[in-house]
């Protein structure tokens, strides 16, 4: 009995061996890095990000990796720098997503009734509506910059967090051991903090590294269309945005910058798939 009533937990053995395999451990470094940039700019780029530091248009050398802009900038600098912008704001993002829905969605799925059904239509109806549109009109209401943006983006992602963390609240919900601990007297709160949260965020968790990706990329296009950060700041979708009008000539502008955050989403991703075990074994 003991063993149908027991929660089945994400194994953290099996999560760290997931994590140090080569196919995972490899974007854990690129995460790693990304963070180190945005945390520490200037160890690894101590040259200024809005000043000129050379000739313009020179194409990727020793001297600058990635090439320098129109006006002389060293572009692998404000690639660097960008990243406090990009990630502080992607990170934003996913906090407002997590917190707000997943709120939502436990409160839904744990008191269920009138409560769910309203909750629940309101998601739908943040679900109706396309991501980038209502990013853009939550920016345009604030105001423009990295952190309103974030909070647009962050808004756009409150509903998928929240069916998500309703759909797994209802699941474990009538688990044997959940319906155990309410015979053993528990109270409805200590279950849902004890028994029902624990064994239900885990594939929450694992779509806030998802959604971090996904946020870097709708930041960087409100910042490629001009409604994040403002010149001179050195914000990856800028940076891209900035460099369109020398694909011909100066290609290293939007191909470098856009393969950084190329690289970066794709680790998010396969981190993701590690956090939810879907690495195989």
């Amino acid at each position: 009995m003991s063993t149908l009533l027991a929660p089945t937990r994400p194994s953290r053995t099996r999560l760290g061996r997931a994590l140090l395999r080569p196919g995972v451990l490899i974007p854990v470094i690129v995460l790693l890095l990304a963070l180190a940039w945005a945390i520490a700019p200037n160890l690894f780029a101590p040259l200024s990000p809005t000043e000129s530091v050379g000739r313009s248009l020179q194409a990727p050398s020793g001297a600058h990796w990635f090439g320098t802009d129109a006006t002389g900038r060293d572009v692998f600098t404000r690639v660097v720098h960008g990243a406090s912008h990009s990630i502080s704001g992607a990170l934003i993002a996913v906090l407002v997503g997590l917190v707000v829905g997943t709120a939502i969605g436990v409160t839904a799925g744990a008191t269920g009734g009138v409560v769910d059904d309203v909750l629940m239509r309101a998601v739908d109806v943040l679900l109706a509506i396309p991501a980038l549109l209502l990013s853009l009109s939550v920016v345009i209401l604030l105001g423009f910059g990295t952190t309103n943006a974030a909070i647009a983006v962050g808004v756009t992602s409150i509903a998928v967090f929240a069916r998500l963390a309703r759909a797994e609240v209802v699941s474990v919900r009538v688990s044997e051991f959940v319906e155990a601990a309410y015979g053993s007297g528990g109270t409805f709160l200590s279950v849902l903090w004890r028994h029902i949260l624990p064994n239900s965020l885990t594939p929450v968790i694992a779509l806030a590294a998802l959604q971090l990706g996904s946020a870097i990329l709708q930041i960087s296009t409100l910042g490629f269309l001009g409604y994040g950060a403002p010149p001179p700041t050195p914000e990856w979708g800028l940076l891209i945005a900035e460099g369109r009008d020398y694909v011909a000539t100066a290609w290293w502008l939007t191909v470098l910058p856009g393969a950084v955050v190329v690289i970066v989403v794709l680790a998010t991703n396969r981190l993701s798939q590690a956090i939810r075990g879907g690495e195989p074994a």
